[in-house]
This record gives C-alpha cells, sequence and structure tokens, in this order.
C-alpha cells in the first residue's frame, strides 16, 4: 500500500472518539402545552410556572428560573422543603429577615448581587459579592437579606428545609410578599408552619378526626383514642402522612410492637 502525503486516510475509531456533540434532545419539563401535562421537547413553548409539589417532577432549573419574572413563585412545596423562584429588580432586595427553623439555600443563576449574613438584625458581619452559579448556604435563626447591586434583574431559586411559603405562592411584586407576609402572620396575624397555615392544617388531618369518631363510636375507651391519636399527630409532625400515620400506630398495636397500646386497648369502655 503506498502512503500519499497529504492525503486523508479514514480512521476506523473516529466516529467512537469524535463523535458528534450536537443534541437534539432538551431536559425534560412540564411545558404549558395545550390540554397536556407530559414533557415535550418543543422550545416555542414556555414553562408553565406553578406549584407541581409533591408530586415527582422534573425541569430545567436554570430556564425556569430566567423565565420567571415575579418577585416570588413556588415552583415545588413538599413536606420537608420547599423551591421558589425569585427575580429581584435592580437596587431592590429580598428583605431582612431571619427563619427560626428553616435552613436555606439560595442559587444566582443570572445578575449580581450583594449577600449579608449575622446572628442580630443590627449586625450582619457576613458579607460576599453574588453573581451568576453562586450558591448561598443560610443557617436557620441566621439574619440575612439579599440586595441586588446590578443593571437587570437578578435571577435565583431558593430551597426552604422545611418549606416556609403556602403553597401554590405567587407574589408578583415585593409590595405584595409583604402584604402577604402581614397577613399569615410573620407581623401579625396568620400562622403558617412548615408551609400550611392552621386551617390547612386542620384539613390535612381531617382523616385522623374520622377515624377517631369511628373509634369513639365502637365504644373503644378514651385512654386508648388518646394515646393513639396523639402518637399519630407525633407522626404527621415528623412529616408522614395522615394514613401513613394512622397505618403505622395501628400497626404497632397489632405486632405488639408498643404492649401499652394493647393494654389500654384492653381496659374496656373505662374513660380517663
Amino acid at each position: 500500500m503506498y502512503y500519499y502525503p497529504n492525503h486523508w486516510y479514514p480512521n476506523p475509531y473516529y466516529h467512537q472518539v469524535h463523535a458528534p456533540m450536537n443534541s437534539y434532545y432538551r431536559e425534560p419539563a412540564y411545558w404549558n402545552y395545550p390540554n397536556s401535562s407530559y414533557p415535550s421537547e418543543m422550545s416555542e413553548y414556555r414553562l408553565s410556572l406553578k406549584d407541581y409539589g409533591p408530586q415527582p417532577f422534573v425541569i430545567n432549573i436554570n430556564e425556569a428560573t430566567l423565565q420567571n419574572n415575579t418577585f416570588r413563585t413556588a415552583l415545588w412545596t413538599g413536606t420537608h422543603l420547599q423551591l421558589t423562584l425569585m427575580s429581584i429588580n435592580p437596587g431592590e432586595d429580598i428583605g431582612l429577615e431571619m427563619h427560626p427553623d428553616v435552613d436555606q439555600f439560595l442559587r444566582v443563576e443570572e445578575g449580581q448581587g450583594i449577600v449579608q449574613m449575622g446572628k442580630s438584625k443590627d449586625q450582619l458581619p457576613f458579607m460576599r459579592n453574588v453573581y451568576d452559579d453562586s450558591a448561598i448556604f443560610i443557617p436557620a435563626g441566621t439574619w440575612h437579606n439579599v440586595t441586588n447591586t446590578g443593571k437587570s434583574p437578578l435571577k435565583l431559586y431558593s430551597i426552604y428545609a422545611p418549606p416556609n411559603h403556602p403553597f401554590g405562592t405567587v407574589h408578583e411584586t415585593k409590595a405584595d410578599a409583604e402584604a402577604a407576609e402581614k397577613s399569615h402572620g410573620h407581623n401579625g396575624g396568620e400562622t403558617v408552619i412548615d408551609g400550611k397555615t392552621p386551617d390547612e392544617w386542620v384539613k390535612h388531618t381531617e382523616f385522623l378526626v374520622k377515624e377517631g369518631l369511628e373509634d369513639v363510636q365502637r365504644g373503644i375507651n378514651a385512654v386508648h383514642i388518646l394515646q393513639e391519636f396523639i402518637l399519630m399527630g407525633v407522626l404527621v409532625g415528623k412529616g408522614y402522612t395522615p394514613e401513613k400515620a394512622y397505618e403505622t400506630v395501628e400497626e404497632w398495636e397489632r405486632t405488639g410492637e408498643s404492649k401499652l397500646l394493647q393494654q389500654s386497648k384492653k381496659l374496656g369502655g373505662q374513660s380517663v
């Protein structure tokens, strides 16, 4: 075989090593496609920004964050954490705040700003410049604020653990957010705990109330009922669904894992 100078010879491994890198598949996301909730690869449709929690969910978080133009929109609210999208206008800030029982994570996708943190609202010695791809970690009980120092909106997303806002929260502007906080007890009024108002917690536990009333009608003694349903309430507070909490406590009694529950049930119709 003769080799000619400057002549190209095929490399049998070329297509394995130098395979084309163009990607025609976009990360799956929930798109605002008419009459459909299925993922789509059609980039001309904008993401539908709403609260998809607590169902399983996948989204291109960078695209969602850049698309969002509201001060705050909840994208996913679960039992143990919540993700919100934020857009802070030039010269605007999130607002000095502190979450006693909530750890918070922020990631900047676009823009620039300053984050300040400290143990006292009057002393914020921790100060850092933030910009694209900056990750901010805020421990529970820490006063903090983020200010947009750039000339374009500061686009970021925030993860709260546990949730800090009610399911489906949308604050178009900072003024809307401040008004909502006043009405939900941050400055007097209704309280929000783990993302639910008191009435939402009442509705969340209606299943247990129904089961408890049925136990009363069956003549089960009050000591046993109180033991069971206080335990179920504790488990709900730990993140169990009411149905799972009920099933778990009933299993403790049925299997003998809790001998005290078995003993109290044998008390018959005695009351407290």
